[in-house]
């Protein structure tokens, strides 16, 4: 077994982790992140982003980005449109350029944050399997190829199933009672023209008690369909999602009685269905001061996606945390009590309200409640 010392070490390079480590670079500070993907194109990125104006942008400011990142914005990203199970459109606002929220790919964000740091930041196939803490607040951290490195400030940045949050917190994420069925829809003006229409130019949901279709134009003109089901956690153990009709028969069984418009939305779907069980940690989560180590985004506050901040949230807690190391040369744990300040109480807020967000979307009154969610915010 081979050890090096790494003075700051990040785990995981998404969003959240990468704003940390560009920083802490323009501040002058060296950080050396770890991600457990073999390459920077490994997997895809996920979906659209609505980056907001009170986080995820002024942590692209902090990180000398935002000129930048507003050449990847989307035109006509911010539409929103609420419609019932019957396919009629309740709610159509469209995006007229003065929205605070715009949308950019998710993949084209972490690729400008990527290609910010100096070469060699980011150690790629670099799985952690557990962190120990050592004498006067260093940690030693393992990887699954049997090397280890040793550090003395430790940042988890490393999501839901963080490997680093056992140092400082016993708490679990636990099933927030809502799964998704995910699929794409390439090309879908030319291919799937209703479904174009249906979801529009932005962001589209069409919502029923329990149940409920979220979509979003790309773009590179796909649409990305979530199907989400109040389930219980073990609904899709006995589905083969490896067999894409039986998939989309079990989860279209759920819409039965929707319309035909929304139900092809996944029926017309010629590639694979990925499920996603929605986790969420405790709301409120927070843990004592311990020296040397750190959370952020979602190793610190997991929610569930009903709020549209987590990604954001991950921005800014980097950004934060970044400007507080830089702001404290020598005194790191005055920049980490400085940084969980403000960290508990935002991530307490923002996950309460994405829990709420959640009963509101797929009540039983759905989709009266994100109506009137809506109109109480002028949209």
């Amino acid at each position: 077994m081979t050890t090096t010392h790494h003075p700051l070490a990040i785990i995981g390079g998404g969003l959240g982790g990468l704003t940390l480590a560009r920083v802490l670079h323009v501040n002058g500070v060296e950080a050396a992140v770890f991600d457990l993907d073999a390459s920077p194109a490994a997997r895809t990125q996920g979906g659209m982003l609505d980056i907001h104006e009170d986080s995820g942008q002024p942590a692209l400011r902090a990180a000398g980005l935002y000129e930048e990142f507003r050449a990847l914005v989307n035109p006509g990203g911010e539409s929103t449109r609420v419609l019932d199970k019957a396919g009629t459109v309740l709610l159509d606002d469209p995006d007229d350029g003065t929205g605070g929220r715009p949308e950019v790919d998710r993949g084209q964000l972490r690729d400008l944050l990527l290609d910010s740091l100096p070469e060699g930041t980011v150690r790629w196939g670099a799985k952690v399997t557990g962190a120990r803490q050592l004498d006067g607040g260093r940690h030693e951290v393992t990887l699954t190829d049997g090397t280890s490195f040793t550090t003395d400030l430790l940042i988890g940045a490393d999501g839901a199933w963080s490997r680093v949050r056992p140092l400082l917190s016993d708490a679990k994420p636990a099933y927030t009672g809502i799964s998704f069925v995910e699929v794409d829809l390439p090309e879908a003006d030319l291919r799937h023209p209703v479904s174009a229409e249906v979801v529009g130019g932005g962001m589209m949901m069409a919502l029923g008690a329990g149940k409920g279709f979220l979509a979003h134009r790309e773009t590179d003109g796909s649409l990305h369909i979530y199907a989400a089901l109040a389930v219980p956690e073990d609904a899709f153990d006995g589905v083969d999602f490896t067999d894409t009709e039986a998939a989309k028969a079990y989860t279209l069984g759920h819409f039965a009685d929707w319309d035909k418009s929304l139900r092809a939305l996944l029926a017309d779907a010629d590639g694979p269905l990925a499920p996603r069980r929605i986790h969420a940690l405790p709301i409120g989560h927070r843990w004592e001061r311990v020296p040397g180590v750190t959370l952020l985004g979602d190793a610190a506050h997991l929610m569930s996606p009903f709020a549209g901040v987590g990604a954001n949230l991950a921005m800014l807690d980097g950004a934060e945390l970044g400007e507080a190391l830089a702001a404290h040369p020598g005194d790191t744990e005055a920049a980490l009590a400085a940084y969980e300040t403000k960290l508990f109480p935002r991530g307490e807020e923002s996950a309460a309200e994405s829990a709420a967000n959640g009963v509101l979307m797929f009540g039983q009154d759905a989709p009266q409640g994100m109506l009137d969610f809506f109109a109480g915010m002028g949209g």
